[in-house]
This record gives structure tokens, sequence and C-alpha cells, in this order.
């Protein structure tokens, strides 16, 4: 690579491609740069937050690094006074554009660097956020030292609910992540801004609530919200803490495609579900059944053994006991009335492996062609 693709990030000389930005090179790099309106995968950044500024010399005012691109010969300086003051006085006022208590005002938290407190006393308070400990705003106000300074906007816009999820407007920093998640990762295009300066809102097609637009609720915007606007359901009714559950990774068990998801449990209960970003085939996105479809796990009357039926009525039987007698049935039918005499089913709810096997076991094992599968089209 010649020498003219060289940026200098804190004193430090890094290599870039064309149409890498400053924040680009720095976080793979090593070094960090705070974003809150940052989306990963979509298109092109927003520069919104501004939380990501930069010094760059030559430039007469900071920069997003989001949406600078690295240029030949540029001298970048990411931890300057200048801009930690900046960053400081961009989360004021993030801090009073909404509900952004953060617990501090309630509980007289003074020193936000020892911002520690207990489960119960968290519970206990009614104000308590249900991003509480996962707040991307709430960790930068910590880091920075930032307390609310302005007095906080109040929205007019009350709180929509919906089967899933609820939208609370006067959390919302108006980031934009959510609007880039279902247009450009999602394309599902049922939200974008409406309104204009402090009426700035959030919709969905005609304002409509979610129940009764385009959404499909795949809640692509739960994941990527940074604050406490967009949350599960479930966190609110089982005030769930990020410190009380246990994440578990597996696979989606709804269709082949194997998304990779992690199961949120407290007390052996699943309380929610998030999907595992970086990784394929889904890289954190999810459908509706995917991210909410999860009740039945628990569900009284789910079956968790194989049933019999005998004399009219089932009965329950252990594995062994029911693979053994499907075995037999499946033979004895094959004796007398021929393997075409069988047909099987397959679905879309098992791996691709496990449908593989199906139709070696019926075409090499019961020596039919008779098999087909749910989802054929």
């Amino acid at each position: 690579m010649s020498r003219e693709n060289i940026i200098t990030i804190n004193g430090q000389e890094f290599k870039f491609e064309p149409g890498e930005t400053i924040l680009d090179v720095a976080t793979r790099n090593g070094i960090h740069i705070p974003t809150l309106c940052y989306l990963k995968r979509a298109s092109s950044p927003t520069g919104a937050c501004r939380m990501c500024v930069v010094e760059v010399e030559g430039a007469r005012n900071l920069v997003a690094s989001c949406s600078t691109p690295a240029a030949p010969g540029m001298v970048v300086r990411t931890d300057t006074k200048r801009v930690i003051e900046a960053r400081r006085l961009n989360l004021e006022l993030l801090l009073s554009s909404g509900n952004h208590n953060c617990l501090v005002q309630d509980l007289n938290q003074d020193n936000w660097t020892d911002f520690q407190l207990d489960s119960l006393k968290i519970k206990e308070h009614e104000n308590i956020c249900p991003a509480y400990g996962r707040c991307r705003l709430q960790d930068l106000a910590i880091q920075y030292g930032v307390k609310p300074r302005f007095i906080p906007k109040k929205t007019k816009y009350p709180v929509e609910e919906n089967p899933f999820f609820i939208r609370d407007f006067s959390r919302c920093i108006l980031c934009g992540r959510c609007v880039q998640a279902c247009n450009e990762i999602q394309v599902n295009n049922a939200i974008s801004f409406g309104y204009r300066g402090a009426d700035t809102k959030v919709v969905a097609k005609g304002d409509y609530p979610l129940t009764n637009s385009d959404c499909v609720f795949c809640g692509e915007c739960v994941q990527v919200c940074p604050v406490g606007s967009l949350v599960p359901r479930s966190v609110i009714i089982n005030k769930v803490l990020p410190n009380e559950v246990k994440k578990i990774r597996t696979t989606c068990s709804y269709c082949g495609v194997g998304c990779q998801l992690y199961l949120h449990v407290k007390d052996n209960k699943i309380v929610e579900v998030t999907g595992v970003e970086d990784v394929p085939p889904n890289y954190g996105s999810l459908c509706v059944k995917g991210r909410f479809g999860y009740e039945f796990v628990h569900h009284p009357e789910r079956l968790k053994k194989p049933l019999i039926k005998e004399n009219g009525k089932f009965r329950e039987a252990e594995w062994d006991e029911a693979l053994e007698l499907v075995a037999n049935r499946l033979k004895e039918i094959k004796e007398k009335y021929g393997p075409d005499s069988m047909g099987f089913l397959t679905s879309a709810r098992a791996t691709n492996e496990e449908n593989y096997i199906a139709q070696k076991f019926t075409r090499a094992v019961l020596g039919t062609n008779n098999i087909d599968h749910c989802a054929r089209l």
C-alpha cells in the first residue's frame, strides 16, 4: 500500500482502505471512539448524536468520525480537552431531551464514577428505567461524569404499547438507529422520522400505532435501540436487570435457517431473546417468531414426553419405548403393503441436516421416494 494511504490517530500511523471512515480505522486498530447513533450494518452513517466527534488538524470545527472519510496525511486526535468538552455537552443535551434521569436525581447519586446500586433498591424505585444497566446513554454519562444540567423536555406523545414491546417517546434521543435498522437492514420500510423541530418523532406511515401499520414486529428496532425507548414487554413485566439474567447462546428452532440467538434466562425461565450480532447467518436479526415467540417453552400444556395411544387414550412413554413401537409398525406396514404404501412429511422447524437425514432414512432404509416438506411451494 502506498504511503499516501496513511492516517495518523493520536500520534500513531495507520493504513486505511479507500472508503473507510476515521471511526472504521480507529476501531480496527483498537482505538475507542464513543458512539450512540452509529449502526454498523447501515449503508451510511447519520452523524446525528455527535458523540464520535474528533479533532482533525487543519479543520475549523470538530468532525463526526463516523461520517468523515479517512484521507491521506490526515492527523486526528480523539481525546483532546476540546473533544471531551464537546462530548460532555452533547451528553448534557441528550439527557435533557426527555425522561433520562437514570436514577441520578431521584436516588441522590453525586458520584457517577462510583454509580453502583443493589438490585433490590433499584427495583423498589417507581421511576426505574427498563433499560437500566444496559443503556448506552447511561454508560457514557457515567464514563464522562455528566449529570443533567438543563431542564428536561416533556414529550407530548404518550407511551405506545403493542403485544411485543413498548415505545416510550419520552426516552427517545432521535438517534435514528431504529429507522436505519428497519429501512436498510430488514428493509421493511415501516418507520421514518415525522414532524419537525421539537415535535420530531419516529413514526409509522400516517403516524398510526405500529399495530395498525406495515410493521411486522421483527424487533430489529428493539435490538438496536441504545436507550429505554424500545423495550420488550417481558423485560418490563418481569423487572429484569442485566445482572439477574444468564445469556445462553442457541439456534432458533422455528426454521432451518439456523439463526443464532441469546436466551436471557432468569430463575430458569426465558425472559427475553436477542440476536447474536456479528455472527452468520443472521448477524443479530431475527423474525417476530424467533425474537418474541418463546412463551411456548414454559406453557403448562407443552408435551415433554412421547404419547402412545391405547384404548382410545394417550399415555406418556419413554423415548426408547416410543421409538421401538414406531420402528416395529413401519416394518410391519412395509412387509405387508410394500414401501410405497408409506409417505413421510418433514418440517421446516427442523434443521437442514435433520431433513437430509429424514430423506435418506425414507429412501435408503424404507425404500420409498414418498417424502415431502411442508415448506415446498
